[in-house]
């Protein structure tokens, strides 16, 4: 396996200097293999699929390791939007002259071989490749062996485009170990990685963060939260958390908790109730909850908890301050929104909740690096360093610094 990343290390030097037209045209064409290859590609994953049903996974895991027409186009066209972005490469972010005539630039440069570990999604497999490439880095990936027929199908589509346009195939390369072990050995392999980002459940973001001797950006569990205030256009509100529940509950995206103010939980909760319950939504409620509408009480494990299934807590909250309290202690930091007609409410929410992504009156399903304009996104970070959020090419990037003398020395 040391060899597979010696030869990712190679290929990473040469994907760094890469003209961004270069690039383009290469994404373009594995765009375009991605989707002649379909069949291909439907037969690989109905292998995986009938793996993961034999090993009873959730309907939610299942769900998230489907491909069909319609998501493989969808991954087609997330490489030529990739495609699309300005390279991020070689642009100069700030330069000036010192008082001894050195110029200097600070310039983006690829970072260098990104390793990323997930599960189940194949087709995060083409949008981190993607990513990786535009922004001229190697990237080694370690999918879930529940994927494993669907990645190696879909890795071998995009070195086929590698080799054609004679780059090394390594650029992009899958971890051959699928087992706990191939994750201990890559995480530990600071001499040819140069950064790992995990993107899992909350078991493997643990063992990674506390293991790697490579710097880790986590794509932590989702524990979103929508707060619906008193304020409240409530029928706005019920189609916001419907949403932002139902519309793909197996995401990181997803809320998972329900915050209702308590001036209002008398008209709100028959009312999401029923919307939700329609849905096939369960729904777990305090204690103050359970005062209104006949449902299972929750637990403080509840609180704790990203389903990633049709499973929602709701809490009442005594207002604003409770519910920014809740949101401190429980979520993760990923997506938190609130639905109010008050602007100054609003405006304390977004500016105090210390997520990556917060929201006035929309769904937390707009987290997602193609809905933010970057084509795809390698994970949502919940780091504050170096990068937060939807994760595009720019994050993808480090910078240097090129000082040009004409003779200068230090006295």
């Amino acid at each position: 396996m040391e060899k597979v990343l010696q030869n990712v290390k190679e290929a990473s030097r040469i994907t760094a200097t890469l003209k961004g037209e270069i690039k383009r045209k290469i994404l373009n064409e594995m765009a375009d293999s991605l989707e002649k290859n379909q069949n291909q590609i439907i037969e690989a994953n109905k292998k995986d699929l009938e793996y993961a049903k034999n090993a009873n996974l959730s309907s939610a895991l299942i769900d998230r390791l489907l491909l069909d027409e319609k998501r493989i186009k969808a991954m087609a066209e997330a490489l030529r939007d990739i495609a699309k972005l300005k390279d991020p490469v070689g642009r100069v972010i700030d330069g000036w002259v010192l008082d001894n005539g050195l110029r200097i630039e600070k310039i983006k440069i690829p970072i260098g071989v990104i390793g990323i570990i997930y599960e189940s999604r194949p087709n995060v497999t083409s949008d981190a490749a993607g990513l990786c490439f535009m922004s001229g880095n190697a990237c080694i990936l370690k999918g879930g062996k529940e994927a494993m027929n669907s990645n190696i199908t879909i890795i071998e589509i995009l070195q086929y485009v590698l080799e054609k346009n004679k780059l090394p195939k390594e650029a992009i390369s899958l971890i051959p170990d699928y087992s706990r072990d191939g994750v201990s050995w890559l995480i530990r392999q600071d001499k040819y990685v140069d950064l790992i980002i995990p993107r899992g459940g909350e078991k493997l973001i643990k063992f990674v963060s506390e293991n790697s001797k490579v710097p880790v950006v986590k794509h932590d569990k989702g524990l979103c939260h929508v707060y619906v205030h008193e304020d409240a256009n409530l029928d706005e509100a019920v189609k916001i958390c419907i949403n932002a529940k139902v519309q793909r509950p197996g995401v990181c995206n997803a809320m998972e908790t329900l915050l209702v103010d308590k001036n209002i939980a008398g008209k709100f909760l028959p009312k999401i109730k029923e919307a939700m319950e329609n849905e096939g939504v369960e729904l777990r409620g305090c204690e103050i909850t359970l005062e209104y509408i006949d449902i299972k009480k929750a637990t403080e494990e509840d609180w704790h908890t990203e389903y990633l299934d049709k499973i929602l807590s709701i809490k009442i909250v005594d207002n604003l301050e409770d519910a920014i309290a809740h949101i401190e202690t429980y979520g993760s930091g990923h997506s938190d929104s609130i639905v109010t007609e008050n602007y100054s409410v609003a405006e304390e929410f977004l500016n105090r909740v210390d997520s990556a992504c917060v929201y006035v009156n929309a769904s937390t399903r707009f987290t997602d690096g193609g809905v933010f304009g970057f084509g795809a996104e390698v994970g949502i970070s919940t780091n504050k360093l170096h990068a937060r959020g939807p994760m595009g090419i720019d994050d993808l990037t480090t910078y240097k610094y090129k000082i040009y003398g004409n003779g200068q020395i230090r006295n």
